[in-house]
């Protein structure tokens, strides 16, 4: 029998994450900021806050597991 390893948290798991994933996850998952408006703050394409949101999301998913 294996030993489980225990949960990790919401923090610890966003901490793992790249710190431009990890900063716009926060603009957008935390703070309820759309996609332009953190494009707009940190002065980057918006298409580029979209990609960042959606593989931010997806790395996310995988690190919090089933």
């Amino acid at each position: 029998m294996s030993a489980s390893k225990p949960a990790k948290t919401l923090a610890e798991v966003l901490g793992d994450l790249p710190e431009e994933e990890r900063i716009i996850l926060t603009m957008h998952l935390l703070r309820g900021l759309t996609a332009p408006e953190i494009a707009e703050i940190i002065g980057v394409p918006e298409r580029a806050v979209l990609s960042l949101i959606s593989s931010g999301k997806s790395r996310l998913s995988a690190l919090l597991g089933p």
